[in-house]
């Protein structure tokens, strides 16, 4: 009797064992919209599988104009990825939404140290205590400069790291773009005789109107003339009324008056990065994201420079980046929870760095990016020098979709049709500030 018994336990256990290791694994999926960084992530869910067997990751990728509308849509259906990219623009209005995971409790339980993230970047997903995200890199903005145009003017290397704006007259950065700027007589903008109807290069291109952030459209000059976009994230006080901001978008605007910049009609859907590789633009604002592309896709001589300093006396730059964000909804919060913990270490982050692509989040690992982007033949130092500079937050605020509707649409007006931007601003901060205290 007792050794039926034991026949029957040990064959009650092996069942078990069997009916275990049959279990279907875990299948979590992941979406970005960066095709270029999908290959590093894969490879990161290769190493992580290896670590967690039960679990399979899905490293998928849909392009900008539809990841967003296609996550809502998730968001609505039940049916979005486990865990994404996440962007600062968009993280406000999915905190109001309540469609993102609190991981807070995870960080304290498996002590996350988020001071191993570049500073700030781990704040940014924080609210009153909770936690949305884990940083995943970061970026900074700098001026890319065709050098064959600038050596042609007689302009030195040494001065393009030396600039310096103001939106009175331009400082050297101004007078320096309206002598890359050509007609087709080859007059440059500072001759009286130069030709603005016929301009065969324009010294300097802002990329798009920017809507509430402006990140490598206006927010640089702005910041630097002293300008800032609230009094503390989340904060309703918005100062998109400031003088300081007006003065820098007039300027701005003013550059396709005089022939400097193209117009609205002349950049059409191109892009300023396309008419910068055609040849057609000296000097190009750029995020740090477009180092690799515009390394493999330039045929010319080009540099990543500094962006000029301000009448504040300094220079400035946003300093963004990604999250990765668990949705609220996921049937496997625990595991989605284990592969946002892996993106955020140093293992996948090194793996990441390696890609040269991007600038992880943690601390030290930017230096590893840029010895792959040398490789390519790109020097971009400059984002790494301008990271620890002065360095500025987007705006991050309740109902940010419908405020950037708003801001959007008066930065269209100024910089595209040239109306003045102090009455603007005024009007739409105004409906700024009652929406974000809502």
């Amino acid at each position: 009797m007792m050794r039926a018994r034991q026949a029957l336990t040990t064959l009650f256990l092996a069942a078990l064992a069997s009916t275990a290791s049959a279990a279907p694994p875990v299948t979590l999926r992941h979406l970005l919209w960066d095709a270029s960084q999908r290959p590093m992530y894969q490879q990161c869910a290769r190493d992580f599988e290896r670590l967690h067997p039960g679990v399979q990751v899905r490293v998928q990728q849909q392009g900008w104009d539809d990841y967003w509308s296609s996550l809502s849509t998730g968001f609505i259906a039940n049916t979005a990825p486990d865990v994404f990219a996440n962007h600062l623009s968009k993280f406000p209005e999915q905190v109001d939404n309540g469609v993102l995971l609190d991981i807070a409790p995870q960080v304290r339980r498996d002590r996350v140290d988020p001071a191993s993230y570049l500073p700030g970047l781990y704040d940014n997903w924080s609210r009153q205590g909770r936690q949305y995200a884990l940083p995943a890199d970061w970026d900074t903005v700098a001026l890319l400069v065709n050098l064959d145009m600038t050596r042609r003017a007689g302009i030195t290397d040494e001065a393009l790291q030396r600039l310096d704006w103001n939106p009175r007259d331009g400082g050297s950065f101004g007078r320096l773009i309206a002598r890359l700027s050509r007609d087709e007589a080859d007059r440059d903008a500072l001759d009286p005789a130069f030709d603005k109807r016929r301009v065969k290069v324009f010294g300097y291109q802002t990329p798009a109107s920017g809507g509430m952030m402006g990140q490598t459209e206006w927010s640089h000059f702005a910041v630097s003339n002293g300008w800032r976009y609230q009094d503390a994230p989340w904060s309703p006080a918005l100062h998109y009324d400031d003088p300081g901001l007006a003065e820098t978008l007039d300027w701005l605007a003013g550059l396709p008056r005089r022939g400097i910049s193209a117009t609205p009609q002349q950049l059409g859907r191109l892009g300023a990065e396309t008419l910068f590789s055609m040849g057609r633009v000296a000097v190009v604002p750029i995020g740090a994201w477009m180092t690799g592309q515009m390394a493999r896709q330039l045929k010319f001589p080009h540099a990543w420079v500094p962006l000029p300093v301000g009448p504040s006396g300094q220079r400035a730059s946003m300093m963004g980046g990604i999250g990765h964000a668990i949705w609220k909804g996921t049937r496997h919060p625990e595991q989605a929870w284990q592969w946002v913990h892996y993106l955020g270490s140093p293992a996948c982050q090194q793996v990441v760095a390696q890609a040269g692509v991007v600038y992880p989040a943690i601390r030290g690992l930017a230096e590893v990016a840029l010895q792959a982007q040398g490789r390519l033949g790109a020097d971009a130092r400059v984002f790494l020098s301008t990271a620890q500079g002065r360095t500025f937050a987007p705006p991050i605020v309740a109902n940010a979709a419908e405020i950037n509707e708003v801001l959007d649409s008066a930065m269209q007006r100024i910089l595209f049709s040239g109306e003045p931007a102090g009455p603007l601003l005024r009007e739409a901060n105004r409906q700024a500030r009652a929406l974000a205290s809502q």
